[in-house]
């Protein structure tokens, strides 16, 4: 990527990404086309091209994007010096409805990409996929207390079944356009107190 885009103002830096979040979600990679993303931006496709040297290169950038602010909002929100598990998921919704108000594009983004056959991206994307994820998961199992849980709880798999969930959760809500923040918070609350009272020990 030409350094230049970081020379950017952050406001046009911000315009170029949620461009590029938007056209990228709503079709596949081979049909999404740079002058539209562009057009988005507010740029012509020539400037696009020289930020970016391809179409490729920008939708790595941005697959990249996501998993680093991601990590960035979870690591500020406190979530991963959390030794109660569900106070960590409760940091980290907050944290994400952060993410959509500034990103909205962005959740429908990941899933497109995650589930995308081009051979042209579809390899780099799981290979990040795997190290993001995997980095996530053991900074937020870093410091969680075992002794919290029922007696024989195969751990890693409920962590990642409240991921899907929680995932699957913030899908459904940004389809529908328009995310409901309050209404998201709520629902939410309701997960975690189901959770907690199927999982942890009973004192």
């Amino acid at each position: 990527m030409n350094e230049r885009f970081y020379s950017l103002p952050a406001e046009k830096q911000h315009a170029i990404i949620n461009a590029g979040y938007r056209v990228f979600s709503q079709n596949s990679y081979k049909n999404s086309p740079m002058s539209e993303i562009a057009d988005a931006a507010g740029i012509s496709k020539s400037l696009l091209f020289h930020y970016f040297h391809n179409k490729k290169e920008l939708y790595i950038f941005l697959w990249d994007k996501c998993a680093e602010t991601t990590i960035e909002y979870l690591t500020e929100y406190g979530c991963y010096e959390q030794k109660d598990l569900f106070e960590s998921m409760e940091k980290g919704m907050r944290a994400k409805m952060e993410i959509i108000r500034l990103y909205p594009d962005m959740a429908n983004f990941t899933i497109k990409a995650f589930y995308e056959k081009d051979p042209d991206i579809s390899a780099a994307v799981q290979e990040s996929y795997h190290k993001y994820f995997n980095l996530k998961a053991d900074k937020t199992r870093l410091n969680m207390d075992p002794k919290q849980f029922i007696s024989g709880l195969d751990i890693p798999m409920m962590y990642r079944e409240m991921y899907l969930a929680s995932e699957g959760y913030l899908w459904e809500m940004v389809q529908r356009g328009n995310v409901d923040m309050e209404q998201m918070e709520k629902d939410f609350g309701k997960l975690l107190n189901f959770w907690k009272s199927v999982y942890l020990r009973k004192e």
